[in-house]
């Protein structure tokens, strides 16, 4: 190990501020502390994405947010207006959560529809875009279908879950996503990922992004085992 891991560690980290108890004192200091650990971004609720990007003006951090959060039964017009709402206001990158019911229900033309019109309104504003599945509420043939979805709408990540309940991702699961996602888009992992092996982990696994709460912790252990 190196203080390099905790350089390419650290910049594969998405903190995550989307906590709906979190007071504006939080997401400031939370905005703060990501300039300090050089995160590659930082997702905050949607109302404080233009305080985010001054907060992290000059820094190398981007601002993320979140469109269709948790549950994802917004109508399609609905999110696109969170899209470019969330991009006006300074989100250099979006995450979507998927129409669940309508993955259960197999309509894949509405998902097709769906992401590629949050994906084209993210893109028409020079912002990322992910798309959040929801892998506990799949099959394993309906999270490969949603990563072909994505990957032909020109998505520029999938991830496997809201980080809301269904427990860590698995590495059945992401190997999955990786093998569907292709060089073509990179795959996020999220939910309880608290620990600086469990990152160390994921990277090797070849996960491009990770999501976590307690980014502090997981680059503290990586320092400390560096000494």
């Amino acid at each position: 190990m190196s203080q390099n891991d905790c350089v390419s560690i650290a910049h594969i980290i998405d903190h995550s501020l989307l906590d709906p108890a979190m007071s504006d004192e939080e997401l400031t200091a939370g905005c703060r502390s990501a300039v300090e650990w050089k995160v590659a971004s930082v997702y905050v609720k949607p109302y404080f994405v233009g305080q985010a990007r001054r907060l992290l003006e000059g820094s190398a951090a981007k601002v993320g947010t979140t469109v269709g959060f948790p549950h994802g039964s917004h109508t399609i017009p609905i999110k696109v207006a969170e899209a470019k709402a969330a991009v006006a206001a300074g989100a250099q990158e979006l995450e979507m959560v998927i129409n669940i019911g309508k993955a259960k229900s197999a309509d894949w033309g509405y998902l097709e529809e769906e992401i590629g019109e949050v994906v084209n309104a993210g893109h028409e504003a020079s912002a990322l875009v992910k798309v959040i599945l929801q892998n506990r509420d799949l099959t394993d043939e309906e999270k490969r279908r949603l990563c072909r979805i994505c990957r032909a709408s020109r998505a520029d990540f999938v991830r496997n879950s809201t980080g809301y309940g269904g427990g860590p991702p698995t590495d059945e699961d992401l190997r999955l996503m990786l093998q569907e996602a292709g060089d073509e888009m990179g795959v996020k992992a999220a939910g309880g990922v608290g620990s600086y092996a469990q990152a160390l982990h994921l990277r090797d696994l070849g996960i491009r992004r990770i999501g976590a709460r307690d980014t502090a912790q997981i680059l503290r252990e990586c320092r400390e085992s560096n000494l």
